[in-house]
C-alpha cells in the first residue's frame, strides 16, 4: 500500500514530523515500511526558467536539430544560444534551462560545448532529465506566467514523500489514507480531519431511463448494493490536485469519472465502480452468479471463462463486471458518456478471494474486498464519491437511487480491566495511560464499573472498521502499540524447566521410525499436509474426497487434507528425477487423515517409497526391491507401534484400493483396531501419470495417536535357544484362489495348539507352490516348512512326529485343505 505524505496531511497534522519519525511510527504501530520514495525535483543549481525566442533548423542534418535563442534573464547572462533536438522547442515556450556548471540528477555536467558546428551555451531539459519522470518525448513546458530566470525549484511544485507500507491481512482498515491517518493520529496524539460530505441522498427528478432497477439474486454473496444515478456529466481530465495525488502513488490518471473512483478507494478504502448507463441493457443491474462457461472480456483485454461459483454484475442480457474484481472492456465509461451509475457494494470476502485465484486476476479492488471492507461505511464512501463527481464532472443526481440489502446495526463491545492488561503485558502501565491509548484509536470506553479486586472494568466500544478486535487480549495489543513497544522494561525471562519429562508417544514413534528408515538409506522428506482434489481422486473414494475437502481453500492445489504420505513422496521423487538426482528411497512421517463412515480421523503416519532407477549406470547390477522387501520394512515399522504385522491377516488389494497395483499389494488393519497398513507396488498407470519413471514400491502405516504409548513400542530382549531345531515339511492341496498366507496363518495356529507347552513352534514358512499334473482341476499344492525347538533340550523324533501327525489331522479336519501324500 503506497501512502502519499502530502495526501496524508489532509487528514492529520504532520507538520514538523520528519520522514524518519514517520517510518518509526508506522513500524512501531505494527506495520512494515518496505520503502520510501521522494517525487518532485531534487535541489538543482544553475537550472532556471527560460523562454525560447527563436528556433532555426540546422541544415544538412539527418536528424531534426534546431538552433534556439533562449532568454534566461539578465542575472544569468540574458540570451543564450542552445542546440536542441526536442520536437517542441518552439518559440514562445517557457522551459527549464540548465546553464553551464549545472549537474543534473543523472550526474551529467553541463558545460559550453560545440555541437553540430554551433556552440551550445546550456541545455533545455525534458522531464526525465530533471528526475521528474521517465518522459523523454519532449521538453518540459512550463506555464506561460512562470517568471523568466526563476530557479527551477521555485517554479516547479514541490515533490512528495511516498511510503510503501506492508499491511497485514487482518488490518484491511489500514488499506487507505484515512486508515493510516487514524493510526498516526493516535501515535502523535493528533486529531483526524475526515473529509466533509455534502450529498446526503437528495435527488432531482426521476430518470428511470438511466437506471430503472437493481436486483440482487445472490444476497449471501452481496449483502449490500448501492446504485446512484447522475445525469449530465462531462468526461474530461480530473483536477490537477487529484492527478498529482494519484500519480504520487503510482496510478495513471485516466479521466475524472475513473479517477474519482480510484481516489475514494485510496482515501476511504471502499472500492467503487462507475457504469455508463447507455451500456446497461434494459437499464437494469442484476447481481447474480455467473453461468458455467459464461465469458467476459475484462479491462485487461483478456477473455475470462466464468463458472457458477463466481459473482457478476450484469444487465438483462450479459455480464458487465466480475464483481469486486474488474469491469468488462466494453461496459466502462468513455468520452461519449453523459449519464452514469455509481456502484458501491459489499461482497463476501471468501467469494472474491476464490474468484480472483481461479481467474488469476487481481486488482486494487479485489485486494481490499477479499480482506474485508467495512460494510457500515459503504454508503458514506458512495456519498463522498458523489461529491467529487459533481465537483469534477458536473451533472445532477437523479432518482431513483437504490440501496438493496442493508448493514446490520453494528454493536461490538469488549469488557476489559486495566489489571488484566498489565497481567498480560507483564509490566505496569497506569490505567489513565491505558485508557488514553485506547481512546486515541477510537476505542471509546462507554461504561466503567468497579470490581472487588481488579479495579475498574471498562466496556470498550469497537468501531465497525476494526472487525479484527473481538477479545480482551486484542485490546492488550492495541494498548501496547500506542504506548510503545520500545518502552517495555527489561526483565529476566522465567520459564518452567522440563525435568525428566517424556516426549509425547507420537513424537517418540516418529523419531524411532525415522531413525530406522534413515538407517536403511532412506532420505527424509517434509511435504504439505494439503493436497489437491485431483490427486485424492486417485487414492480414496469420492466420499472421502468430499469429507477431506476444506471449506475455503486458499489455492486449488491445496484444497484437501491428505489421506496418505505417498502422494507427497511421489512428488518429491518426480522432482529429484527431473533434476537428475538418483534418489530411489524416500520416507516421511506426519499427520494423515482417514475417512471412516463419514468421520475424519487424524492419525500419525509413516510412509516410504522405493523406486527402480531405470537410468542407473553401474558395473554391478543390484537386486531391485520387491513386495517382500517392502513387507519386511513395514513389519519393523509396525512393531514400533506395538503391532505384530506378521500375525495379522493380509488382504490383497483389488479395485476398492485406490493407488495400488492389483495383485502386487496388500492391506491390513483397515482401522478396525485403530490402525491401517498398505504396502506393495504402486499402480503403474498412476505412477506414469505422475511423471515418475520406473516401478515404485511403497508402504504406508496410519495409526490413531491414542493407540500409541511411550512404552508400548519398546523392544524387549528375549533369550534364544541353544538347542537344535527340528524340521518337518507339509504339502497341502487347496483351491487355486485361496490365499497361501491365510493357510500359513491357520497352520501356525494349529501347530502351536498341537504342541501346547511341550515345546515351541518357531515358525511356518512357504517354500514351494505347485500347479499341474497330478492335481485336480482348480487346485494347487503349497509346501510349508515347520520348525520346532525346545529351550531346554534336544527334541526326539517320536515327540515331534506325534505333534506333526496331530497337526495334519487337525488342519484337514474342516475339508478346506487336504494333505498331499
Amino acid at each position: 500500500m503506497k501512502i502519499s505524505l502530502n495526501w496524508l496531511k489532509q487528514y492529520v497534522n504532520l507538520d514538523g514530523v520528519s520522514t524518519d519519525e514517520l517510518k518509526r511510527a508506522v513500524t512501531f504501530l505494527g506495520f512494515e515500511v518496505e520503502g520510501v520514495a521522494s517525487t518532485g525535483l531534487p535541489p538543482l543549481q544553475n537550472v532556471v526558467v527560460g523562454e525560447i525566442l527563436t528556433r532555426t533548423k540546422i541544415p544538412n542534418l539527418k536528424k531534426d536539430i534546431s538552433l534556439c535563442t533562449v532568454e534566461v534573464g539578465a542575472a544569468h547572462g540574458g540570451v543564450r544560444t542552445i542546440v536542441c533536438g526536442a520536437p517542441n522547442c518552439d518559440a514562445g515556450n517557457r522551459v527549464p534551462v540548465a546553464l553551464p556548471g549545472a549537474v543534473l540528477p543523472s550526474g551529467f555536467q553541463i558545460a559550453l560545448r560545440k555541437t553540430y558546428g554551433h556552440e551550445s551555451q546550456g541545455m533545455m531539459c525534458a522531464p526525465d532529465e530533471l528526475g521528474l519522470s521517465g518522459d523523454h518525448a519532449g521538453l518540459l513546458i512550463l506555464p506561460a506566467i512562470t517568471p523568466i530566470g526563476q530557479p527551477i525549484n521555485d517554479a516547479v511544485p514541490g515533490g512528495d514523500t511516498v511510503l510503501d507500507i506492508e499491511i497485514t491481512p487482518n488490518r484491511p482498515d489500514a488499506l487507505s489514507h484515512i486508515g493510516i491517518a487514524r493510526e498516526l493520529a493516535a501515535w502523535f496524539c493528533k486529531d483526524v480531519s475526515y473529509p466533509s460530505i455534502k450529498f446526503r441522498g437528495e435527488t432531482h427528478g426521476s430518470r428511470p431511463d438511466i437506471l430503472a432497477d437493481i436486483k440482487v439474486e445472490a444476497p449471501k454473496d452481496c449483502p449490500l448494493y448501492i446504485g446512484i444515478a447522475i445525469a449530465g456529466v462531462k468526461v474530461g481530465p480530473s483536477p490537477a490536485w487529484m492527478q498529482e495525488r494519484l500519480k504520487a502513488i503510482g496510478l495513471r490518471p485516466i479521466n475524472n469519472l475513473v479517477d474519482v473512483g480510484n481516489y475514494v478507494m485510496l482515501e476511504l478504502g471502499q472500492p467503487l465502480h462507475v457504469f455508463d448507463s447507455k451500456k446497461i441493457g434494459g437499464r437494469k443491474i442484476i447481481i447474480r452468479h455467473a453461468h458455467d462457461g459464461e465469458k467476459l472480456v475484462t479491462l485487461d483485454a483478456k477473455e475470462r471463462v466464468l463458472n457458477n461459483r463466481m459473482l457478476v454484475i450484469a444487465d438483462e442480457s450479459r455480464p458487465l463486471v466480475v464483481a469486486g474484481i474488474m469491469g468488462g472492456a466494453d461496459a466502462g465509461v468513455d468520452e461519449t458518456t453523459t449519464d452514469i451509475v455509481l456502484e458501491a457494494a459489499y461482497f463476501r470476502p471468501q467469494l472474491i478471494r476464490a474468484t480472483s485465484k481461479k481467474l488469476g486476476l487481481a486488482s486494487d479492488s479485489s485486494y481490499r474486498f477479499e480482506r474485508g471492507v467495512d460494510p457500515h461505511s459503504t454508503l458514506e464512501a458512495a456519498q463522498r464519491a458523489v461529491d467529487l463527481l459533481l465537483e469534477t464532472a458536473g451533472g445532477t443526481v437523479v432518482g431513483p437511487s437504490f440501496k438493496v440489502g442493508g448493514d446490520v446495526p453494528w454493536q461490538r463491545e469488549i469488557v476489559v480491566t486495566p489489571a488484566y492488561i498489565n497481567e498480560k503485558l507483564g509490566f505496569e502501565i497506569p490505567a489513565d495511560e491505558q485508557r488514553a491509548a485506547l481512546e486515541a484509536l477510537d476505542l471509546v470506553v462507554t461504561h466503567e464499573e468497579p470490581t472487588e479486586k481488579r479495579g475498574p472494568a471498562w466496556t470498550v466500544a469497537i468501531p465497525s472498521y476494526r472487525a479484527d478486535l473481538d477479545r480482551p487480549i486484542d485490546l492488550v495489543e492495541e494498548v501496547l502499540r500506542v504506548y510503545g513497544t520500545e518502552k517495555v522494561p527489561a526483565a529476566p525471562a522465567v520459564g518452567p524447566a522440563l525435568v525428566d519429562a517424556e516426549d509425547a508417544p507420537t513424537v517418540v514413534f516418529n523419531r524411532k521410525v525415522t531413525d530406522y528408515l534413515v538407517g536403511q538409506h532412506f532420505h527424509e522428506c517434509v511435504n504439505y499436509t494439503l493436497r489437491s482434489a485431483k490427486e485424492l481422486k486417485t487414492w480414496v473414494s469420492d466420499t472421502a474426497v468430499q469429507e477431506l475437502g476444506l471449506l475455503n481453500p486458499f489455492v486449488e492445489e491445496q484444497s484437501h487434507l491428505r489421506p496418505t504420505l505417498v502422494l507427497g513422496l511421489l512428488e518429491s521423487l518426480k522432482l529429484n528425477q527431473s533434476r537428475g538426482n538418483h534418489v530411489s528411497r524416500l520416507c516421511e512421517t506426519g499427520r494423515v487423515f482417514m475417512e471412516i463412515n463419514g468421520t475424519v480421523h487424524e492419525c500419525a503416519g509413516v510412509g516410504f517409497i522405493m523406486a527402480e532407477n531405470p537410468k542407473a549406470r553401474s558395473w554391478l547390477v543390484r537386486d531391485q526391491p520387491d513386495f517382500y522387501t517392502v513387507k519386511r520394512h513395514m513389519e519393523i515399522l509396525a512393531a514400533e507401534a506395538g503391532i505384530d504385522l506378521s500375525a495379522q491377516p493380509l488382504v490383497p488389494v483389488s479395485g476398492a484400493y485406490w493407488g495400488w497395483q492389483e495383485g502386487h499389494a496388500a492391506a491390513a488393519g483397515e482401522m478396525k483396531h485403530g490402525w491401517s497398513a498398505r504396502f506393495g507396488l504402486l499402480n503403474l498407470a498412476m505412477v506414469r501419470a505422475a511423471g515418475v519413471e520406473g516401478k515404485v514400491w511403497s508402504g504406508m502405516l496410519a495409526i490413531l495417536p491414542e493407540n500409541l504409548t511411550a512404552d508400548g513400542a519398546r523392544r524387549r530382549y528375549r533369550n534364544f535357544s541353544l538347542q537344535p531345531v527340528a524340521l518337518r515339511d507339509l504339502a497341502l492341496v487347496m483351491d487355486v484362489a485361496r490365499q497361501a498366507e491365510e493357510v500359513r496363518t491357520q497352520l501356525l495356529q494349529t501347530a502351536r495348539s498341537a504342541a501346547g507347552t511341550a515345546f515351541a513352534v518357531e515358525g511356518v514358512e512357504i517354500f514351494d507352490v505347485y500347479r499341474g499334473s497330478g492335481l485336480p482341476e482348480g487346485k494347487k499344492s503349497v509346501a510349508f516348512a515347520l520348525s520346532f525347538r525346545s529351550a531346554e533340550r534336544t527334541l526326539t523324533d517320536d515327540e515331534v512326529n506325534a505333534v506333526f501327525a496331530k497337526i495334519q489331522q487337525e488342519i484337514a479336519a474342516d475339508g478346506s485343505v487336504t494333505v498331499r501324500a
